[in-house]
């Protein structure tokens, strides 16, 4: 009876796989979705994310095979690193927090140190968003001890400690991290933020525009300006269809909030006419936190009694009061301060 019960549970086990063809599918789902981020409506990444995350999910009580199980546990961490993304994007913070903090986990389960680094580098993110910068720049020494990174997640990683820095008004280690990024050797590759890329990647332009944040806190309009600027120029010699919008809108109002800063109001507002036409759908948290600290600029003492701030103003009113992030969850504590 042992040597039959063993038989047959064996025969169990060996029935419990899913055929690998899906799971090819599942990665290639996952990619394309990755990589059509930032030209996909937050709305649809959204719905689109959890459906593979449940596949993911599903599948992973379908197989006992550990080869199969452990590219399940990576695909399901990368479904939830997206998920987290778009969450932050429509404004439902919690749910973006739960969702890079799952994303950890299944890389854990895995020891897979590019998918670590990713959601800690987002739950660093999120908590510099919502007011503890030492706790983000602990997040982030944490995620770069992880193995197997290659040059765009250190990159990533650096881009994000500056800010956290940046929050904190530690403007020397704010300056040491945006060189450690300008320095990071880009020839080593990791099969997450390179090789699937697109959220995942983080670019030059996307550099350029978080730096341009990360002035704008230090409160250097020139250094926020020529970062914006570069982001801008970075994403102009892209053709139309694949300009990524919100870092072109975050960039154009970095570039309106360093003028700000110097009372340029004319150049403020010229910075800020093609935000206005982004639609609803695209207008996420992190646009609307650059926004309405431009609209905070807009109420000091110098513009207060201007026509054209008090235009300005009631246009940057209308465009959040309508986002829909801000009907999801809404933007709470700014992560740049006035």
């Amino acid at each position: 009876m042992t040597a039959r019960d063993a038989a047959a549970h064996a025969a169990d086990a060996a029935s419990l796989t899913v055929p690998d063809i899906t799971l090819d599918q599942l990665h290639d789902d996952i990619t394309a979705l990755a990589r059509g981020y930032f030209n996909t409506s937050p709305t649809e990444v959204h719905r689109r994310g959890k459906e593979l995350l449940l596949i993911a999910q599903t599948m992973l009580e379908r197989t006992q095979v550990p080869r199969q199980r452990e590219r399940l546990y990576l695909s399901a961490g990368q479904a939830a690193a997206l998920l987290s993304a778009v969450c932050f994007d429509l404004g439902a913070i919690p749910a973006a927090v739960q969702l890079a903090r799952t994303s950890v986990l299944y890389g854990q389960v895995i020891e897979h140190g590019p998918l670590q680094a990713y959601a800690s580098g987002a739950l660093a993110f999120l908590a510099f968003w919502d007011g503890r910068p030492t706790e983000a720049v602990r997040l982030v020494h944490a995620a770069q001890q992880h193995g197997g990174l290659g040059g765009t997640a250190n990159i990533r990683l650096s881009v994000i400690e500056a800010r956290a820095h940046a929050h904190l008004g530690n403007h020397r280690e704010a300056e040491r991290a945006i060189k450690d990024a300008q320095e990071q050797n880009t020839a080593s590759r990791d099969d997450l933020h390179d090789d699937i890329g697109g959220e995942f990647a983080f670019p030059a332009e996307r550099v350029a525009m978080s730096n341009a944040t990360t002035y704008l806190l230090l409160r250097d309009p020139t250094g926020a300006e020529e970062s914006a600027t570069q982001a801008l120029d970075l994403l102009n010699t892209r053709p139309g269809d694949n300009r990524p919008l919100l870092i072109s809108a975050q960039a154009g109002i970095d570039m309106a909030r360093a003028r700000l800063l110097r009372r340029e109001l004319d150049g403020a507002g010229e910075a800020l006419e093609p935000v206005f036409q982004v639609p609803i759908e695209w207008r996420g948290a992190g646009m609307l936190e650059r926004i309405n600290a431009a609209r905070t600029q807009l109420t000091h003492p110098d513009f207060r009694d201007t026509p054209h701030a008090r235009g300005l103003g009631e246009r940057i009113e209308d465009f959040t009061a309508v986002a829909t992030s801000r009907s999801l969850g809404g933007s709470g504590r700014l992560a740049i301060e006035s």
